[in-house]
Order: structure tokens, then sequence, then C-alpha cells
């Protein structure tokens, strides 16, 4: 018997339609008959979604919940996606999965060009991605992005290029390539994330830092409501000096903050340099080599597992 793969469609430009002069948008049952034959037995289920560029974190988290009950039923699963957005939902998707992702493989999938452009790569992006969801090889990776017929972990997929096929896994690479319809692994994938199985905290801001950056803009965040902080440094995760005592007062509130980077290499925990280590005196907390976008989302997790810096750096140490 073949794999059972749900396929949930949430339209964007993989199912978009352009031509002579009017918009459609493609179903999932037409995405998959535009895909071809995949080996695999699919079930579509069309998803309502805002743009990928607009997706709000309600759907966000309704799309991480959908994916994880999925994955306790299919072999695979494949949801498709907006691309602008995809590697932070494919993130969620990632720590929210926690066990089922060792049951079922999980892939995101989405398109730069439109259904009906000549050169739409929506159809070769779905067949690529449902055929790893058929394949037991793509089981227990974790969730994984596919583009140009490679797969990206979720924790390093990034979007480098918006006019395609757009994603790097840099510095570690893709994961794995569709060959032939099948999945030919290239790399070992990161450890799994921690999970408990809370529902991941929506109030948490991100800042990007930058020079004579108003120390201000941190004040107040707590009787806002807002849970936790995370800062865009430069280089190896910088910040101006002048924030920490804004940082100090946050982690005295009990919110913490976490500590990125906007380069595309940050070092790892334990190669920190002196200023962020100071920012660590005061408490706060590395993003482990995470962008900041996905920072955020880790950090929205962990606070799903525990509220609190203690409870939010002991996570992230399991990180």
């Amino acid at each position: 018997m073949g794999s059972r793969v749900l396929l949930l469609a949430t339209k964007d430009t993989i199912a978009y339609r352009r031509r002579a002069g009017r918009e459609s948008v493609a179903s999932g049952a037409q995405l998959l008959a535009a895909a071809g034959p995949v080996g695999a037995e699919v079930t579509v289920v069309d998803v309502t979604s805002e743009p990928g560029w607009d997706i709000s974190p309600t759907t966000m988290l309704a799309l991480g919940r959908r994916v994880r009950q999925a994955a306790g039923e299919y072999d695979g699963v494949v949801l498709t996606h907006g691309v602008d957005t995809v590697e932070e939902t494919a993130y969620l998707v990632d720590l929210m999965a926690g066990p089922a992702a060792e049951r079922a493989a999980i892939v995101l999938t989405g398109a730069f060009r439109a259904l009906d452009d000549a050169d739409t790569d929506g159809p070769a992006n779905l067949a690529a991605a449902l055929a790893a969801a058929a394949d037991p090889a793509a089981r227990g990776l974790g969730a994984l992005v596919c583009a140009a017929g490679e797969l990206h972990a979720a924790r390093w997929a990034t979007l480098v290029d918006a006019s395609g096929p757009g994603f790097s896994s840099a510095p570690s690479g893709p994961l794995a390539r569709i060959v032939d319809g099948r999945v030919e692994r290239l790399a070992a994938p990161p450890p799994r994330p921690p999970y408990g199985g809370g529902e991941p905290e929506w109030d948490v801001v991100l800042f990007k830092t930058h020079p004579g950056m108003d120390p201000e803009l941190l004040a107040g965040l707590p009787d806002r409501g807002v849970q936790g902080v995370v800062l865009e440094g430069t280089g190896q995760g910088n910040v101006p000096a002048s924030l920490f005592a804004a940082i100090s007062d946050l982690i005295d509130d009990d919110v913490p903050v976490v500590i990125a980077s906007r380069s595309h290499h940050p070092a790892g925990s334990g190669d920190l340099p002196r200023d962020i280590g100071m920012a660590e005196r005061l408490g706060a907390i590395p993003a482990r080599g995470l962008r900041a976008d996905k920072a955020r989302i880790a950090l929205m997790a962990a606070l799903g597992d525990g509220y609190g810096v203690d409870a939010v750096r002991a996570w992230f140490a399991r990180l």
C-alpha cells in the first residue's frame, strides 16, 4: 500500500492565475492535477488563509495545529504557503509538531510565479513536496521547506532572493534533494527542538537595533502585556550599550530578552563577543544562531512551555 499524504492548500501565488485579464485562484485539487502523478494516495483539503505577506499569528497557529493533528493520521503532510513568510510558519510548525514529526514527513512549499505563468515553478515545487512527503526517508527530519527540488530544514531555511528560487540553508546547506521522485539525503538534520506541548505565546515583539536607538522604545512593554522581546543586533549579536539599562529593566520584570543577529552567519552559543557577553550578564538570552525572525518564533514556543526568564533560558539551552 502506498503512502497516505494530506495536502493542505492555502492558495497564494502557487494557486494564482492572472492571464486573459482575469484573476482566479486554483483549488487544491486543481493544484494536485497540475503537479501530475506523485505515486501516493493524496487527500486534498482547502484551507482559508491570508496571503503569506500578511498572514496573522492566529492563522499561523491554526496551521501549526492542523499539521500536528494530520501528522498523527497520515504518512506525510504538505502545506502550500506564500513564500514571504513560509520560513516562519515552517519553523512554528516544526516547534509545534513534537513527536508527530517522527511519524510523518512535513513539507511546506510555495511558488514565486503564478500558476499560469509560462515559467511557473508551482507545479514542480508541489510535485517535489508531495514526493518528499510520501517518502519514508523524510520522516523524522522535522518540518521542511521545499523549493527548486531542494529540502531545507525549517530551522535553517531563509528566503534570500524574492525573485526565486530564493531559499538557502547557509551555512549548513539543504538537507536533501528530490531525484527521480525520491528523497536523496545530503546532510544530517538539526536536533529536534524542545517540546512541552504548550501553545505558543504571541505577545512577543521584535526590534531591529541600530546606532542611536532610543531605549525608550523598550520602556513600558510589560505594562502593554508584552511577554517577551527579541533584539536583532549587528555582527555576532552586538546591541548598543545605551540599551543595557532597558534590557536590565525588562529582565527585572521577568520579561525574557533574546538577542539575535542580522548577520547570515552569526556566532553560535559559546562564541559570543564581549558586548553580548555583557548583555548576557544582565540576563539576556543568546538566540543560539537563529536569525531574528526565527528567534521570535522560538521565544513564542518557549513561553508556551513556561513563563519567565529562567524558564525561557532553560528552554533555549535545549534548542
